[in-house]
């Protein structure tokens, strides 16, 4: 798989649209609530296109305050199928996984995905880093400032 390069900042605005494969979403727009999960995924894709969105952002755990996190593998299964089908349908179109968890962003990147979005700054996971690397992703760094409800990630955030 090719990795896309950078888009040149600075001359045009990039709009991202946001594809939440979770039953708890921030936004309140949950696909999990959904009865047909792949297709409502695909349709948000769709529209997002269709709107001007030129990155897509697909995330199966929430970071709502007060979310419930997931395992890796339950994540996976949220999203591997939805990035497989908007890569394969939308080529031109630039995949970021919204993770923290290194086994995600790879399972992700392999899948076709380009970038990784980590809401934890590379702090939850000490081999997200590596993984971004290996695959030459592109890598959004974000500052969180809630408190997750998993005492591992607490412990890796340091105090607060």
């Amino acid at each position: 798989m090719s990795i896309p390069p950078l888009p040149p900042f600075g001359n045009h605005t990039y709009v991202m649209g946001i594809i939440n494969v979770t039953p708890d979403s921030f936004s309140g727009d949950g696909l999990l609530r959904q009865d047909h999960v792949m297709e409502a995924a695909i349709h948000q894709a769709d529209q997002f296109i269709e709107a001007g969105a030129e990155i897509l952002d697909i995330g199966g755990e929430s970071t709502r305050p007060g979310s419930q996190t997931v395992d890796a593998y339950e994540e996976m299964k949220r999203i591997l199928p939805v990035i497989q089908a908007i890569a394969s349908t939308h080529p031109q179109i630039i995949i970021s996984v919204d993770t923290y968890k290194a086994v995600v962003a790879d399972a992700a990147l392999r899948a076709g995905a380009h970038w990784i979005n980590d809401v934890w700054g590379l702090r939850a996971d000490p081999e997200l880093g590596a993984v971004a690397a290996h695959w030459n992703a592109g890598l959004i760094l974000m500052h969180n400032r809630s408190k997750p409800n998993q005492v591992e990630i607490q412990s890796q955030l340091g105090g607060r």
